[in-house]
């Protein structure tokens, strides 16, 4: 698989060399910066790369020894817990079954590979994207070679705080093995070292700062102002006091205001209270007129008299 093609070249006006600021041995920041050599460094970001190379990694890192037991692999079970018919009940067959307390598990995960593999070509294209990335961010520092007689750590949280990334996640790229130069990063919680040849794809995005040795680079030109490249300084938020960070609580008034509103306010109260008493009450409502009751018809003769009456 060839990484010609799919790959995201810089835009226009991308295309000039990337430069990186340089640093002494000692964390003091060098004039002018370093032009990047061309290989890798030559503004190539491949996403799709750097997604699968990634992925590849994390899934690497699986175990995958999670499991659980099947109703074949519990204990007991190997005797029907009552007959087929005649109790009433449902029948059953075995209490291992996953429908049973302590039976077996339905489904559940078992020891697994998730290891999965890369192309070469791949794997190069989403090292070259990354170191790329980090450059365009201005997040690479050259550094001349750190010679350590002996571990420090004090050393190297000096030389991160000269620099400028104390508070950044900062991965040390050196040429060769430096074991003192380990011994001394390992109890910084936010830094890591290694080799510039063994650093993958997601070392390099994991870190949020690189500090390269500047033989693992080769030769390297000189290059612009390092005032002009140098990224804006992380401002740090302000602390807050507990006084701020309490909710604030209402000021109380004088009492000489305390009064006059109340002054203010006592007739307002006086002329309210009828009002809302007034229009609390029902409204009076008016006797429905009662009907009057049918009046009975009786069944008179053609005299108009009653019938069964006698005159």
């Amino acid at each position: 698989m060839s990484d010609a093609p799919n790959t995201r070249r810089p835009a226009a006006g991308a295309e000039a060399a990337l430069e990186a600021l340089a640093y002494a041995a000692d964390g003091t920041r060098r004039p002018r910066a370093v032009r990047l050599p061309a290989d890798p460094f030559d503004g190539t970001v491949h996403a799709a790369a750097l997604h699968q190379a990634v992925t590849t990694f994390l899934a690497n890192q699986r175990q995958g020894t999670a499991q659980t037991k099947t109703r074949s692999f519990v204990t007991g079970g190997n005797q029907k817990p009552w007959r087929q018919k005649g109790t009433g009940r449902a029948r059953q067959g075995s209490t291992r079954s996953p429908l049973w307390p302590g039976g077996g598990t339905i489904f559940g995960p078992l020891p697994r590979d998730y290891r999965r593999g890369i192309p070469r070509k791949v794997r190069r294209l989403a090292r070259r994207s990354a170191l790329n990335a980090r450059a365009r961010e201005v997040a690479i520092h050259v550094i001349a070679p750190l010679q350590f007689e002996e571990p420090k750590t004090r050393r190297v949280a000096e030389l991160l705080g000269k620099m400028g990334i104390e508070d950044r996640r900062v991965l040390v790229l050196t040429e060769a093995q430096n074991p003192n130069l380990l011994l001394s990063a390992r109890n910084l919680q936010n830094v890591a070292v290694m080799r510039y040849a063994d650093a993958s794809a997601y070392d390099i995005l994991r870190a949020e700062a690189l500090v390269i040795e500047e033989p693992a680079l080769g030769a390297l030109e000189p290059g612009s102002e390092a005032s002009a490249i140098a990224p804006a300084p992380r401002e740090k938020p302000p602390k807050r006091t507990k006084a701020e960070t309490r909710p604030a609580k209402a000021k109380a008034a004088p009492p000489a205001r305390k009064a006059a509103e109340k002054k203010g306010a006592a007739p307002a109260r006086a002329a309210a209270k009828p009002a809302k008493a007034e229009a609390k009450k029902p409204a009076a409502r008016k006797p429905a007129p009662k009907a009057k009751a049918p009046a009975r018809e009786t069944k008179k003769g053609k005299s108009g008299k009653k019938p069964g009456k006698k005159e």
